[in-house]
């Protein structure tokens, strides 16, 4: 028969995790150890095997949770029937001050995510993609224009840019604060949408051009040469692990 939990379970549990985000955040997932996650926490090994069977356990509840706590925010605003701006709005309020509470854990959603086996990896990565969906709808609803130009998923993918990578440089006790970052990319966002003439009208093919000149003999490829890769694309949801 299995041994009930404590009643402070979830709460420790909670802690064990709070801990264990920053110490990934800090100096990477592969770098640290279930031994130094233990003496973070300050329990037994054993203890901590009782929380998490495994680091990578930890890393799934980790990312999956913050993933999870911020598709709930998208619920939330959704549920409330908001105007197309004032929903929008409430979505990037939501978000940053969201992100202000969870700093190592949105680091380790960002950077650790490839460190789970391909199942788990792949539950994180569907619930990501239902949150920039959340957004992406948000935005066709203030621009539906945008949607029929397949524009309101890019222009999603800018707003995260701007919002998800703000742990690397932005203090949580700070001067400026997310409340107030929050604001501030709300109003170049919202207000930028309907008036930059970059997305008024954005074609949805590329002009029809002549053929280039050949190019001269000193610039083709030569025999056994080959000619330079295109850049390779990089996920605009990911960032390499900096160098600590």
């Amino acid at each position: 028969m299995a041994r009930p939990r404590a009643a402070t379970y979830d709460d420790q549990r909670e802690q064990i995790l709070a801990r264990a985000a920053e110490l990934f955040a800090r100096q990477g997932y592969s770098a640290t150890t279930m031994n130094q996650v233990a003496a973070a926490c300050g329990v037994t090994k054993p203890t901590l095997y009782h929380y998490g069977a495994d680091k990578q356990s930890l890393l799934l509840h980790i990312a999956g949770g913050h993933v999870a706590r911020l598709e709930a925010l998208c619920v939330e605003v959704r549920a409330e029937g908001l105007p197309p701006q004032d929903g929008l709005r409430a979505l990037i309020q939501r978000f940053m001050q969201a992100y202000a509470h969870a700093q190592h854990e949105h680091r380790v959603l960002t950077e650790d995510v490839r460190y789970l086996p391909d199942a788990q990896r792949a539950l994180v990565l569907d619930a990501e993609r239902r949150v920039v969906a959340c957004f992406a709808d948000a935005v066709a609803a203030l621009r539906p224009d945008l949607q029929a130009q397949a524009l309101h998923k890019p222009l999603t993918m800018l707003l995260f840019g701007m919002m998800n990578w703000t742990f690397t440089w932005l203090r949580a006790d700070g001067e400026l604060t997310y409340r107030a970052l929050g604001d501030m990319v709300a109003d170049l966002f919202c207000g930028g949408l309907p008036q930059v003439a970059a997305v008024r009208s954005a074609p949805a093919t590329a002009p029809s051009r002549p053929p280039p000149a050949a190019a001269p003999a000193a610039q083709r490829p030569r025999p056994g040469c080959p000619a330079p890769r295109p850049a390779r694309r990089r996920s605009v949801a990911r960032s390499p692990r900096r160098r600590r």
